[in-house]
């Protein structure tokens, strides 16, 4: 009897109790996790919501959707009868009332009223920004409840599934060919972690290759003779920095410590995002959108490890593809039976439902699935022809009302953190001077020092919509749209005060002068050209010290100006003229009494033609008087005809000259003048922003005008009292008057 109630004790092999000691150590992992979310006090009490003011539709189900329901049940009883190893499929969650609903019918497509909201990019930065990320209760299992658009929207938060059902509404509403995704993905993505990601403001655009010669029959020249002792000085280099990469590589190893540990449930972790298949709105290319970040992703991306079904409004797909390699190998080509099952023929085209196992030769077993083999080997199958039509989403009419559109943060602002980078987003309106964005650079993974700072602006009435600080050298830049009445397009510097190193840029099409950029610094200045009939590209000004005198008795900077040392100008070739009359390069030493004339080349021509015009020794120099002779004239034009050795000629050429060295020193004081104009308006600018009330903006121009109303009624009623305080003037005088009449009587 003792030897009867002895238990019998199964014996393990190695693999098994390798194996059980994984399945502990998992269950033990999925356990922390769970505990962290619900120990988060931050965490939103669904079970607390009101769900007394939903619509009939939200708390029952119509006699389609109780079919739907049914016909939703078989087809997953038959899933898990042929793929038993497979995980359940998400087909029919609760809702926010407790009753299941099927997950096409909880898509609601909607096309909202706003231009950014008719593209895919604008659609998936108002999910992602207006809604907060709520992990998964559970990360290796889909959540057993799915609550309506209308609940998350009016909410503001939810878990990958809510923002994958929003957003795919959203995104079919406006036209395309979009899917909600159940599937796999790596930690990061499901955690919503960008901290070892590179910031989308700092990515380089990719690099276009540079097109090959197709000629094969071009010269090929021979290779350029190389010295064997440079050789071998080359590799004994190559010997040292072998050791000095060793170094580096054992600094690597330490620097990997400081990663992240490998994920023990990676390949578990449930996550949805949407698919956008390409043909409809001219999608060139088949892409994933991750809803938590709004991100657009290749279907290749290695952070997606996996699909096991896709759902629109319509119908409802489930892979039966191998996925080991993630989605990279993946076909979506929705219409092949043998990579996608589908749940309800399109068509009306018979749906091939699975009776019995297969009785035929399988050689090409190994190369096909599981789940594929017992789909495409059936000995007899049973043809339903599904006449079932999808019924409506129960979902009410999403809406989105112009105040929640313009500020989609419910909590002020939205903080994303990348590696070495640190992005703030405000809704427009929000801060006083427009700001709306900041990006912070820093140097280290600590994001302790900053490098650099990026902010963008909007509504702004002086037009600036970006400007970058460098926290180094505290250069600033700003950048202007076009519209700015002095033209301005950016304006780099570090003091607002004048020559104290300022690089202005302009829009010159919208200039007389062509002018499009102007460096200035205490001692000189280069202006820049572009598209002058007089082709005119540069000018540089070189500056000498102001009168100290003058500076000690506080005189002003316009009584005292800069003295012009030396101007500079440079032409670009004028085919109209010979090379050697058509002056490269033009110096003016005004000082000196210098002025110097440089010729373009001919085709052939390695000297360039100069012409020097010299102040005479020991005669004094006057105004209305020009002085030429072969003494104080250098010239060299090896090409010249006889009209260019004619002293006539360089007579009347240095008469031009003097009167063109006036203009230009007075164009040099109009440049210093409107460089001073320019800080001054920058100035006031910047210590008075006004933000402009955009046509689109509904609701702040509905602020305004009940701000106007308020003033208004606030005049209204101080003038009243005004009134009432005359008319009670009025009287006093009246009743005065008479008084003092009646006394003299």
């Amino acid at each position: 009897m003792e030897a009867l109630q002895e238990t019998e004790e199964v014996e393990q092999t190695p693999e098994d109790v390798i194996f059980s000691d994984f399945l502990d150590d998992l269950e033990a992992d999925v356990a922390v996790e769970e505990a962290s979310v619900t120990s988060d006090e931050s965490v939103f009490d669904w079970s607390s919501i009101d769900t007394s003011h939903l619509p009939s539709s939200y708390k029952t189900n119509s006699w389609q959707e109780k079919e739907l329901l049914q016909l939703a049940d078989h087809f997953s009883q038959q899933y898990t009868h042929l793929c038993p190893d497979r995980k359940p499929l998400f087909i029919h969650p609760l809702n926010e009332c407790g009753v299941q609903k099927f997950v096409s019918t909880t898509v609601r497509p909607t096309l909202l009223p706003y231009p950014d909201m008719y593209y895919w990019s604008g659609c998936a930065s108002f999910v992602c920004d207006y809604l907060i990320m709520e992990p998964l209760k559970c990360p290796i299992t889909p959540p057993s409840s799915l609550y309506s658009p209308t609940t998350i929207l009016k909410y503001q938060r939810g878990n990958c599934f809510d923002f994958t059902v929003l957003l795919c509404s959203l995104l079919i509403g406006a036209g395309y060919d979009a899917y909600c995704v159940h599937g796999y993905a790596t930690l990061e993505m499901c955690s919503l972690d960008q901290t070892q990601e590179l910031c989308p403001r700092l990515r380089k655009p990719p690099e276009v290759p540079e097109e090959e010669d197709p000629n094969k029959y071009r010269i090929k020249y021979p290779s350029e003779p190389q010295s064997q002792f440079e050789l071998q000085q080359k590799a004994k280099k190559e010997e040292e920095t072998e050791s000095t990469q060793e170094e580096e590589r054992e600094e690597e190893v330490v620097v990997e410590v400081d990663k992240p540990k490998r994920d023990p449930l990676h390949g578990l972790r449930v996550h949805a995002w949407v698919l956008v298949l390409s043909g409809k709105r001219k999608v060139p290319e088949t892409f994933f959108i991750n809803p938590f970040t709004g991100n657009r992703h290749s279907t290749r991306d290695e952070c997606f490890l996996g699909i096991e079904s896709i759902w629109n409004h319509r119908n409802y797909w489930v892979n039966m593809q191998d996925c080991r390699k993630g989605c990279k190998d993946l076909s979506f080509d929705l219409s092949d039976s043998f990579c996608w099952e589908i749940m309800f023929a399109e068509s009306n085209e018979p749906s091939q439902l699975p009776t019995e196992s297969p009785k035929k030769d399988t050689d090409d077993m190994e190369v096909l699935p599981k789940p594929c083999i017992l789909l495409l080997f059936q000995q007899e199958k049973e043809e339903i022809t599904m006449s079932f039509e999808m019924p409506l989403s129960w979902v009410a009419q999403i809406k989105v009302s112009c105040r929640e559109y313009e500020n989609p943060f419910s909590q002020g602002k939205k903080v994303i953190l990348y590696d070495k980078a640190k992005q703030e987003k405000w809704a427009a309106y929000a801060n006083g001077d427009g700001l709306v964005e900041r990006l912070t650079v820093y140097a280290d993974s600590d994001r302790t020092e900053e490098v650099e700072v990026k902010e963008w602006f909007k509504h702004r009435e002086d037009l600036l919509y970006m400007r970058e600080v460098n926290k180094q050298t505290q250069l600033i830049t700003d950048h202007f749209r076009p519209g700015h009445p002095l033209l301005l397009k950016a304006h780099s510097y570090t003091s607002l005060e004048p020559e104290t190193g300022h690089t202005v840029e302009f829009y010159h099409m919208a200039r007389v002068d062509g002018l499009w950029k102007r460096v200035e610094s205490a001692t000189e200045m280069t202006e820049y050209f572009v598209g002058r009939e007089d082709f005119l590209h540069m000018r540089h000004i070189e500056f000498g010290e102001r009168d100290q005198q003058m500076e000690k008795a506080d005189v002003t900077a316009d009584a005292n100006p800069r003295p012009i040392v030396q101007i500079k100008e440079y032409f670009h070739r004028n085919p109209e003229k010979p090379a050697d009359e058509d002056i490269e390069e033009r110096v003016f030493m005004v000082i000196d009494d210098v002025i110097q004339l440089t010729y373009h080349l001919e085709l052939h021509d390695t000297i360039a033609s100069k012409v020097v015009f010299c102040r005479v020794i020991g005669r004094e120099k006057r105004e209305d008087e020009i002085f030429l002779s072969r003494e104080n004239t250098v010239k060299y034009q090896p090409w010249s005809s006889e009209k260019h050795k004619n002293m006539r000629r360089l007579y009347d050429l240095l008469w031009e000259l003097r009167e063109e060295q006036k203009d230009l020193k007075q164009q040099v004081r109009d440049s210093e003048a409107e460089m001073v104009n320019i800080l001054m308006v920058r100035e006031d600018e910047e210590a008075n922003i006004k933000l402009s009330v955009s046509i689109y903006s509904t609701a702040k121009r509905e602020q305004q005008h009940e701000a106007t109303v308020l003033e208004e009624e606030q005049k209204g009623s101080q003038s009243s009292l005004e009134k009432e305080s005359q008319h009670l003037g009025g009287e006093e005088e009246s009743l005065a008057h008479h008084t003092a009449t009646n006394s003299t009587m």
